[in-house]
């Protein structure tokens, strides 16, 4: 399993999400768009908006390769040499604010040297905590995770847990979900396995996403609810411009900025010293999410 297959079988998944997606929202369809990197490379962004489920949404597929820079060996901890890194990443922000955030990313990354690793994650951001969709959600991780390695759900739930954390806010993100990093060989998986393992995760992800809209019909929201969301948005701003990985791998890898700041919502706020109301379902939420990370299993 050579680096072009990598990239082909990536390219394929995004197809194969944005088709998904498509049916899923029934309202509007993704717009393509091509892009190459100076230093070698590029890819493909394709975006959704004003959907009849999904207000702003991407998946982006990306194939890029070069030299390290500087700024990747400061910034990334990476040695001299040649690179290559490929992947796709979705981010969908929801118009209902009962419907909830949902990110996904599986990569490849290969230095020259012969090193290689595969990453990614799930993880899901409610504006609103319920914890039984919760509960389906991580149901569904702990499926796909199992059929490779058992002990897979348990460690990347963790990794999650306090990756998708703002150490800023001292709270979680959202419900978690899974985060991997640096799997080789050394996870007792063939390279070909981490692959599909990749693979079958951004398969199962649109099945995962249509669960969760489907899980309850909601009212049309009240303004108080759309205050929330707004802010809630603010919080995923904030996680994607000071702590994600791949937000800072793509800036200082002279990525297309454009593209990895698709998942920026639409619309945020952010207002001074919100405090909500006690015993509200903004409040049950806020006190989830500055309490400790606990399994839904």
């Amino acid at each position: 399993m050579n680096k072009s297959q990598i990239e082909s079988e990536f390219r394929k998944l995004q197809d194969y999400i944005c088709g998904e997606l498509e049916l899923l929202d029934g309202k509007t369809i993704f717009k393509e768009d091509a892009w190459t990197r100076d230093e070698g490379g590029g890819g493909f962004t394709r975006t959704i908006t004003d959907g009849k489920i999904i207000e702003k949404g991407g998946v982006a597929f990306s194939a890029v390769h070069g030299e390290v820079s500087d700024a990747m060996k400061s910034q990334l901890a990476m040695t001299d040499g040649d690179f290559f890194a490929s992947g796709v990443s979705v981010v969908l922000h929801p118009k209902h604010p009962k419907h909830p955030i949902i990110h996904m990313n599986v990569r490849y990354f290969e230095l020259d040297n012969g090193t290689y690793w595969f990453g990614g994650g799930i993880d899901l951001s409610p504006h609103y905590v319920d914890l039984i969709a919760a509960r389906a959600f991580h149901l569904s991780l702990k499926k796909v995770c199992d059929k490779y390695n058992p002990e897979f759900y348990s460690k990347f739930k963790v990794w999650a847990d306090t990756y998708f954390f703002l150490p800023h806010r001292n709270e979680s993100r959202g419900v978690g979900g899974i985060f991997f990093d640096n799997q080789n060989e050394n996870s007792r998986l063939s390279k070909i396995q981490l692959l599909n393992f990749c693979l079958d995760l951004g398969r199962e992800f649109p099945v995962i996403y249509r669960e969760q809209i489907e899980f309850k019909a909601y009212d049309t929201p009240t303004l108080e609810e759309l205050k929330w969301q707004a802010l809630r948005r603010g919080r995923y701003v904030e996680f994607n411009l000071l702590h994600d990985r791949g937000t800072k791998f793509g800036i200082y890898s002279s990525g297309r900025t454009e593209s990895i700041l698709m998942s920026m919502p639409p619309m945020a706020n952010w207002e001074y010293n919100f405090t909500p109301e006690e015993n509200s379902e903004e409040d049950k939420t806020m006190k989830f999410l500055n309490g400790k990370i606990k399994s839904f299993l």
